[in-house]
């Protein structure tokens, strides 16, 4: 089975973060996706946008809080996940995407951030060395949080 998602769009707000109980950080981003195509008919151009709910953990979250920001523009690869809550009675279901890699693809004068995978720091063009991220590629599938995607 195959459970893979690719999107490239811009974030929609600045990355929304927090921590678990154990002090791994948790980002969630809005990213936009945005499809153009001439009408045949009309030959009127028209686009539709569709917004996407990404949560990232680790070190992937912790880069993706300190470099993305409102209108960054960023490649994401992951997975579907949809989650089961109850409110005020009712089951709710909300689907979202749960990355594990990550590219940047606006320029940063300070270095290159381009190609991140979660559990590994990010590779800077320059000489400087990378900095010291925590891995954890422990990525909880029941983790319960209050925002739903």
């Amino acid at each position: 089975m195959l459970n893979k998602v690719t999107l490239i769009g811009n974030l929609g707000a600045d990355p929304e973060s927090r921590f678990m109980p154990n002090g791994n950080q948790v980002v969630t981003l809005s990213i936009a996706t945005t499809m153009s195509w001439k009408d045949k008919t009309t030959g009127e151009k028209k686009s539709e946008t569709e917004w996407h709910r990404v949560t990232m953990f680790g070190a992937l979250a912790e880069i993706a809080a300190k470099y993305l920001t409102k209108g960054s523009k960023v490649y994401i690869e992951g997975r579907i996940k949809t989650k089961k809550y109850n409110k005020e009675g009712a089951d709710h279901y909300s689907t979202g995407i749960i990355s594990d890699v990550m590219k940047m693809l606006d320029s940063k004068p300070e270095g290159n951030y381009s190609d991140i995978k979660a559990g590994e720091a990010p590779k800077q063009a320059q000489s400087k060395s990378a900095p010291d991220y925590p891995v954890n590629n422990n990525y909880p599938d029941d983790f319960n949080d209050d925002i739903h995607f």
